[in-house]
């Protein structure tokens, strides 16, 4: 073991010598907003800069909605796609742990052997073999034994590979918390798009019953001699219309019952009983908490994944580089045993066996160059996507929040004209009350109303929509995977 001790020495040296560029964080892709500055599109009557919810849905006010949401977390396949994802990686990092640790393993053998034309004139005992006699003997072999292997990380590629696969399981995790992200919003959006559909088509249900009784008003009106056959066709086409307008709607209120039933897991048809009353469409608080534009960055999943693969693929580069370098791995072997069974109780008569090894590949035409060159361009590309996902995550809140800025303002707008619809329906019948006007025009208000709620319903639909997408972009709805 003594010629061993020099090229131990050796090792220990060399051990703590890491080839490879050492990960210092992430690049600076938005300095102002890493600094502080707040959201530019941030009005103070609109947001505030407290801290927003996790759980952001329960602002909705909504039981059902939240359910749904828990409910999709918890079962949704996709997100047990992400889960399995992140197991796999997890596992993988701690093979790369142990791969960096000497390698045991234990055997046990018994031979019998007959070898014709050899006599191997063994004893009394059988020790060395029996023989039956025509140059034909027979040979018993027991054998107990251990042997280790251990590849000394002299450059650090073990290490940089373990540190790789760490943070490749880190993305993992930042991965499963972006599809929690996903995920919520778009059982929030499907149940705000179910709603408005429902809502509509009541809506519909109500304009097409009142230009029924128009049109059969008409009708009389033109049997009578006291309307013409031009209002009579006007009626009907608008009332077809209206009609038509019901069937895409159903269509989509049908898709979108689908949609959640899928997103929590369950088959189509399965929310119809639970789902497919009409509901009141949730609308969003009147401030919106939003934070500021640094804590987004570090709390958004998809940047957090980005940045954790950069490190990795920054990683990789040392493992690469690594195997430029000599490598020296050991081998060691220890057994007893003989020709009977009495021999594996000989333990001071054994056989042993250490093998160091050092082998070096400095002759390969370029191919570990090249291999260098390859995974700084992976590094290189990891580092631009971790780039654009910085400014998307920025440009997603700022639009969010314009477009939730500009949608209230919409909002009012309608509520406006469906509060003056009102108006006109209670004069209206104040008209017809005192005998001034017709139940035609008295309907023809109606109508008009109803028209002025659905487009102050589809209004409050994409309100809540942009409420949805704020909370989407600023990484809102995950838990921490454990």
């Amino acid at each position: 073991m003594r010629p061993i001790l020099p090229l131990l020495s050796l090792a220990i040296m060399l051990g703590g010598c890491t080839v490879g560029r050492d990960y210092a964080g992430p690049p600076a892709a938005a300095p102002k907003a890493a600094g502080g500055a707040g959201f530019v599109r941030a009005d103070e009557g609109q947001f505030t800069p407290e801290a927003p919810a996790a759980r952001w849905w329960e602002a909705l006010g909504d039981p059902a909605l939240d359910a749904l949401v828990v409910k999709a977390l918890a079962a949704n396949p996709d997100l047990a796609t992400a889960r399995a994802r992140l197991r796999q990686a997890r596992a993988t990092f701690r093979v790369e742990k142990a791969n960096g640790m000497p390698s045991v393993s234990a055997s046990a053998l018994y031979a019998h052997a007959r070898i014709p034309g050899f006599d191997f004139g063994g004893d009394d005992n059988g020790d060395s073999g029996d023989s039956d006699g025509g140059g034909t003997s027979n040979l018993n072999l027991y054998n107990l034994g251990f042997d280790a292997s251990w590849e000394i990380d002299l450059f650090g590629g073990r290490r940089r590979t373990v540190e790789a696969a760490r943070a490749s399981a880190e993305a993992a995790e930042a991965s499963l918390a972006d599809a929690q992200v996903s995920l919520s919003a778009d059982v929030a959006q499907a149940y705000v798009n179910l709603r408005d559909r429902q809502t509509r088509i009541a809506l519909n249900n109500a304009s097409v019953a009142m230009q029924e009784q128009m049109l059969a008003l008409s009708r009389q009106r033109l049997d009578r001699g006291t309307a013409s056959r031009l209002d009579v066709t006007r009626l009907e086409g608008q009332l077809d219309t209206t009609r038509a307008q019901i069937v895409p709607l159903n269509a989509e209120r049908d898709a979108y019952l689908n949609q959640l039933a899928i997103l929590t897991g369950e088959e189509p048809g399965a929310l119809d009983a639970t789902l497919g009353a009409e509901g009141k469409l949730p609308l969003p608080p009147a401030t919106v908490a939003i934070g500021d534009p640094a804590t987004m960055l570090r709390r958004r999943p998809d940047i957090r994944a980005a940045e954790r693969t950069l490190a990795s693929d920054t990683a990789r580069i040392g493992a690469v580089e690594a195997a430029r370098f000599p490598k020296l791995s050991f081998m060691g072997l220890i057994g007893i045993g003989g020709t009977s069974l009495s021999a594996l109780s000989h333990l001071d008569d054994f056989a042993a066996i250490a093998a160091p090894q050092l082998s070096w590949s400095f002759l390969d035409f370029g191919r570990a160059r090249a291999n260098i060159e390859k995974a700084e361009g992976v590094r290189d590309e990891a580092e631009a996507r971790y780039r654009a996902a910085v400014l998307a995550a920025l440009r997603d809140a700022e639009s969010a929040l314009s477009r939730f800025r500009y949608r209230r303002v919409e909002v009012a707008t309608f509520a406006r004209a469906k509060a003056s619809a009102d108006e006109a329906v209670r004069l209206s019948a104040e008209r017809y009350k005192a005998g001034t006007t017709t139940l035609i025009d008295l309907l023809d208000a109606q109508r008009q109303q109803v028209a002025a709620a659905q487009s102050l319903s589809l209004a409050e639909a994409g309100l809540a929509g942009d409420f949805v997408a704020i909370q989407k972009a600023l990484g809102l709805g995950w838990s921490d995977a454990g």
